[in-house]
Formats: structure tokens, sequence, C-alpha cells
């Protein structure tokens, strides 16, 4: 099958082009930096020319919340009107867990516009939310910054290896449309805290965290229903203290 990966190019990106090829697939990693611009459209529609299955991972370059809001619906758009003329037949899309419970987080709001863009459109689709990156918890801790301490909600926090959630996105691309949302989180929900206090801890980052039930995530305050999955959440694998040791995370 040909599936075109847009933003193939990025974090997770390049994880779900090379899984994908692993399994014999012919796969385009499609983004500005190869011709290929939903914003623009750009080269879209000669992308799309023989694709059964479009994966959307595209990351807005600005986190200002009109900003953010304007590329994921014109983009989303711009990509669903491309599929609908090539007949595509699956359009798989990576959102973020809870993103209808923080309205006050303008990136979480965007999210959730551009779902209602893809569920309104003729195209089959699957929407996968993921829960926050490991590799996220760095600019996590570094945005709760006061004065000499870190002060973060102690609600709960369920982060995912990047490898894990590339896995999954791939899984669900060669998968049938379930014209609906999944979920995919990582093993173990902990304080949000307690987890940016063990990310210091293993980066041998002397910082003092603080918990905080008033300090708010991006703008939003949190519970412990905030970041977390429901039930049927398929969960990764690769636990955070493995990832940290793997990948070599430095920090300050």
């Amino acid at each position: 099958m040909k599936i075109v990966v847009i933003g193939g190019s990025g974090l997770i990106g390049s994880k779900v082009v090379k899984n994908l090829r692993e399994r014999g697939h012919d796969v385009l990693a499609a983004g500005p930096s190869t011709g290929v611009n939903s914003i623009t459209r750009e080269g879209l529609a000669h992308a799309m020319e023989g694709a059964d299955i479009v994966v959307d991972v595209a990351n807005a370059p600005s986190w200002e919340d009109q900003a953010v809001l304007e590329f994921f619906e014109t983009s989303s758009r711009n990509l669903l009107a491309a599929e609908a003329a090539a007949g595509v037949r699956h359009h798989v899309a990576l959102s973020i867990v809870g993103s209808e419970r923080l309205p006050e987080c303008g990136y979480f709001r965007a999210k959730v516009a551009q779902e209602n863009i893809i569920k309104a459109s003729s195209i089959p689709y699957t929407i996968l939310r993921a829960t926050q990156f490991f590799e996220f918890v760095g600019g996590i801790a570094q945005a709760a910054v006061v004065g000499e301490e870190i002060r973060l909600s102690p609600a709960l926090f369920q982060p995912i290896a990047s490898d894990d959630v590339a896995a999954a996105l791939a899984d669900v691309s060669v998968a049938p449309p379930v014209n609906g949302t999944l979920e995919v989180a990582g093993p173990e929900a902990v304080p949000l805290d307690e987890m940016v206090r063990r990310f210091l801890r293993l980066t041998q980052d002397m910082r003092r965290v603080v918990p905080d039930v008033r300090a708010r995530y991006f703008g939003a305050l949190l519970d412990d229903r905030s970041l977390t999955p429901g039930k049927n959440a398929r969960l990764g694998a690769i636990r955070f203290e493995d990832w940290l040791a793997e990948s070599k995370v430095k920090v300050g």
C-alpha cells in the first residue's frame, strides 16, 4: 500500500515512516522539506496520487493560540480535500489525550478543532490520542520554573515513549478505519510533580520540585483525569527510566 505520512521528518513521523517501510509498505515522508506543504497546498495533489492511507502527524510551528488553531484547521481541510480527490481510503491523525478537558490551553483547543474537521469529512478515519511524550518532560519542567523552584501540579500524568506512539500509529494505519478515537498512553500513571522529580534526579539536576494544586499546566488547572487515558487505552511497553537511560538526556 502507498502511505503518505504528513510531518514525516519529525519526531513521530520519522519513526512511523521507518516502521511502515520495515513492514514492506510504500511510504512517502511528506512535509515542506520534501516539497509537500499542507498549508499552501504545494505538492499536495501529487503526493496523494495513488495513496491508500494518509497519516497526519504534522505539528504547528507556533504555540500561539490563534496561530496554532489556524494551522490545524487549514492543514486538515487541505489534506482532507486532497484525499477526497485522490480516493484515499483511510485518514489517520495523531491527537492528545484529554484535549477536550483542558479548553484553557490553546494547543488543546486547536487539536479538538482538528478532530471535529476530520469527523465531519467524508474520509474514513482513525484518531489516535496519545498522552505526552517522555521527550517533553524536560520542557514541562522548564515551563514550570518559578524563581529557584519548579512548581507543578500533583495530578496524575501518564507519559509515553515516542517509539511506542509510532508503533501504535503504524498499527492503526494499516488496520481498518474505526471512524472514532483510540487512546495510547505510557505504562504508568504518576503524579506530574513526581515524574519531573524523577527526571531531575536521573539527570543530576538539583532544583527543587514543589507540588502545587494551583500550578497551571500551559494555562490549565489539572486533576487526575486531565492527562490520563480511559480504561481501554493501549499501553506502551517502554518505562520512563529505561527510556531516559537509553536516550542519555541532559538538562541544566
